[in-house]
């Protein structure tokens, strides 16, 4: 068997790891030993324990990735380990790790340190002949300025031939929730190689890890095309969200229901990836990715290129949290001061634990800040770091407080029976489309107060 290294066991490294060790040949034999590398900190440490105790690291909703784990492992070729020494055995090696930017307010400047010191780690260790494929969502321009150059540098100090590496890039487009795993095998893949062969190998080791003949691989002419492709796909999801912030607070100014409007262009089938109202964008993509080209374009190419659409879809998609309190101050005439409030998920999406630029995060920040007592559930969290707080994982009955925001539909929540666990609440407050239409109308009828970000009062 060949041996992969995954470099990263996050959301994205701990999935990726399992599909790879999934992979069979056509005589059904196993193809990858796949060890996951992570930094030899304490959360690193704890992954990584983790996994070799036949565990998977992140709480999950995918019945099929939880199987997937226990086949994995009874395999026995996948293990985890803090250790870069096992860089040198590696035939192929798959880059998971995060690249932020530090901040998104004013000017977003790139910070590549973490990163540069993760690639110039494989530089010193890997061999002739292996495959580099980076996954990490970055910057268009990243491998040709930084992963290239960072690791021929550290090539070059072994006197090994940096001709004799292969540099490749490809996205992926997890999506941890339901569909978790088949988001990484049964899903369309791009890429690209920085060479030829380098691109010929990255379309072997993804035939043999995804399910090609259903969702065949699009091959770009080269990594930049690739790391555009990636960031341009995630803006355009951003800006569709942000486009229905200004419509949400239309409809709930003259009292209509924009869900019922969105169902109705969605019949139109140039139209019915439309998306509905909501808290706002959240989670570690779509949140940074539209701020990557405009400092890519400055910071690695020298060209000081405007990006309105962008840069506007961040600062919306930013304020929509604030918009959700505003409205819930206004259903409460104002005298919020010292009210009880519970927050109902607190995830950046529904039924996943990661909590990573989760738009609740600006919501209970300035619920806080104005002085409602706030208190947070989350079926999925425990802790939550961004804050530095525990979290319940009790969810108490609504008429224990002044008010409620559902911010998060977990399924926890969407099964909820309304009527019996909402009943003697003053306002429940439905940020983004937890109940149906159903439940809130025999709510409204038992004489509730439910009201939806995007439907004007008493919809």
């Amino acid at each position: 068997m060949k041996k992969v290294c995954v470099q990263g066991l996050g959301f994205v490294g701990a999935a990726m790891s399992t599909a790879i060790a999934l992979a069979t040949g056509d005589n059904g034999d196993l193809l990858y030993e796949v060890i996951g590398v992570d930094l030899p900190n304490k959360l690193g440490q704890y992954r990584g324990d983790t996994i070799n105790n036949n565990k998977f690291p992140f709480s999950t909703s995918d019945e099929n990735l939880s199987s997937s784990v226990k086949q994995v492992f009874k395999q026995g070729n996948f293990k985890a380990t803090t250790s870069s020494s096992v860089y040198s055995d590696a035939d192929i090696v798959v880059v998971d790790i995060q690249l932020d930017i530090p901040s998104l307010d004013d000017k977003p400047q790139l910070e590549f340190n973490e990163f540069k010191s993760a690639i110039r780690t494989l530089g010193r260790h890997i061999s002739t002949n292996t495959l580099v494929l980076v996954e990490t969502t970055v910057p268009p321009g990243t491998c040709e300025k930084i992963v290239a150059p960072t690791l021929y540098m550290e090539l070059k100090k072994r006197n090994i031939d940096p001709n004799s590496v292969y540099i490749a890039h490809s996205y992926e487009r997890v999506m941890p929730g339901e569909d978790y795993l088949s988001s990484i095998t049964d899903y369309w893949r791009v890429f690209s190689g920085y060479t030829k062969k380098a691109g010929d190998l990255c379309e072997e080791f993804l035939s043999s890890v995804v399910n090609v003949e259903e969702f065949p691989l699009t091959r770009l002419a080269s990594t930049t095309a690739s790391e555009t492709a990636k960031v341009m796909e995630n803006t355009y999801r951003a800006t569709n969200i942000a486009f229905i912030d200004e419509w949400t607070k239309y409809a709930e100014s003259i009292g209509i229901d924009l869900f019922e409007i969105i169902n109705a262009i969605k019949k139109r089938p140039t139209h019915s990836n439309i998306r509905f109202p909501g808290l706002g964008v959240g989670g570690y993509c779509l949140t940074k990715d539209p701020t990557f080209a405009p400092a890519a374009a400055e910071q690695l190419f020298g060209k000081e290129l405007n990006f309105p659409f962008s840069n506007m879809t961040v600062q919306v998609n930013h304020n929509m949290p604030l918009h959700t309190v505003a409205r819930l101050n206004s259903l409460m005439d104002g005298l919020t001061n010292g009210k009880r409030i519970l927050v109902c998920g607190i995830s950046y999406r529904q039924d996943v634990e990661d909590t990573r630029y989760s738009p609740s995060e600006i919501l209970v920040r300035e619920l806080i800040a104005q002085g409602w007592s706030v208190t947070c559930h989350d079926p999925y969290v425990s802790y939550w770091d961004e804050l530095n707080i525990e979290i319940s994982k009790r969810l108490q009955k609504a008429k224990e407080f002044d008010a409620v925001v559902m911010a998060v539909p977990h399924k926890q929540y969407r099964d909820l029976n309304l009527s019996i666990w909402g009943k003697g609440c003053s306002l429940i407050l439905d940020a983004n489309c937890v109940f149906s239409n159903e439940q809130r109308k025999l709510a409204h009828k038992q004489g509730m107060r439910v009201e939806s970000i995007g439907r004007g009062d008493g919809l």
